[in-house]
């Protein structure tokens, strides 16, 4: 048995791929210039609110699309844009996330997508940017700063991209959008949290 195995296993060592990745960089100096794309498999959203001030309850959302143009030289010029489907909203209860979708809270049917587009951007630092941007959420559109950080950049393994990854911080008053219910009970101060990856479009 033993001396069946032990080829077996070396074959199959020898017949799985390595797989090489290029060194990932956090030097915006470093990062192609050009236009991307959302990685919408690899893009998330969460969110966060006071739960009657037992717990900070938090959701998502998913299916994310849109578009980055970076240029490292002159990051003020960058501009993002991406489009959120509010009915992919998620949290840990199917019966809480059917309610989040109705005409109480998101009203998914009426207000099918969310967006944010970039209309400043204010470098803070080597890997930090201050984004402002109109949200537009319920329809309501209003001003939202995000807090971004750059994660890395560089080819994808898998696929070849070249990719950039960052990371967004930022907090809105639900209830200035129109999301009323249960305010104060329910927290009116919603915490984004947004993992982006973006691949370079050739």
């Amino acid at each position: 048995m033993k001396s069946i195995l032990i080829p077996g296993l070396v074959l199959a060592l020898v017949a799985t791929p390595v797989l090489a990745q290029s060194p990932v960089t956090r030097d915006p100096a470093q990062i192609q210039a050009g236009t991307y794309a959302v990685d919408p498999g690899h893009t998330q959203v969460g969110w966060r609110v006071s739960h009657m001030g037992f717990s900070n309850y938090a959701g998502g959302f998913s299916d994310v699309s849109g578009s980055l143009t970076l240029d490292p030289k002159n990051p003020a010029a960058s501009k993002l844009s991406v489009k959120i489907p509010v009915a992919s909203v998620t949290t840990t209860s199917a019966k809480l996330t059917d309610e989040l979708k109705g005409d109480q809270w998101l009203d998914a049917g009426k207000y099918p997508t969310m967006t944010f587009v970039s209309t400043k951007v204010a470098p803070a630092g080597k890997d930090h940017a201050k984004v402002t941007g109109d949200l537009t959420l319920h329809g309501v559109t209003k001003p939202v700063i995000l807090d971004v950080t750059l994660v890395g950049a560089g080819a994808n393994p898998l696929n070849k991209k070249y990719t950039v990854g960052f990371e967004a911080t930022g907090t809105l008053k639900r209830s200035e959008f129109g999301v009323k219910t249960y305010v104060p009970l329910i927290g009116d101060e919603l915490h984004l949290t947004i993992a982006g990856a973006f691949e370079r479009q050739d």
